[in-house]
């Protein structure tokens, strides 16, 4: 069973940059990985995926300001957050598909999460 740790969360002002780290039990080179958010009364949305090639994929509203990462020698996986917004707002999930290792399960629509995070907040203010 995987266990994943998160941090690095906390409050910054718009515009303001965050790196947040999951650690894992497990080695994070054999499984698809990525980075989920929940705001207040909104469903939790995927940010960020992973899988063991390298390849990434991200939502739509954190292209370019966003960028995904893992130390396989750490077990860690990270989210580089720059430019960040007040919509930005949400308690973030480090989350893992240990079924799936590349390809389009690995995507975010398609992840089927089989491990995750107990979640750290991050509160961007305007």
């Amino acid at each position: 069973q995987v266990q994943l740790v998160e941090s690095g969360g906390g409050s910054v002002q718009a515009g303001g940059s965050l790196r947040l780290s999951c650690a894992a039990s497990g080695y994070t080179g054999s499984y698809c990985m990525g980075w989920f958010r929940q705001a207040p009364e909104k469903e939790r949305e995927g940010v960020a995926a992973i899988d063991v090639s390298g390849y990434t994929d991200y939502a739509d509203s954190v292209k370019g300001r966003f960028t995904i990462s893992k130390d396989n020698a750490k077990n860690t996986l990270y989210l580089q957050m720059n430019s960040l917004k007040p919509e930005d707002t949400a308690m973030y999930y480090c989350a893992a598909d240990t079924s799936c290792y590349r390809g389009r399960c690995c995507r975010l629509n398609y992840l089927s999460i089989t491990n995750w995070g107990q979640g750290t907040q991050v509160t961007v203010s305007s």
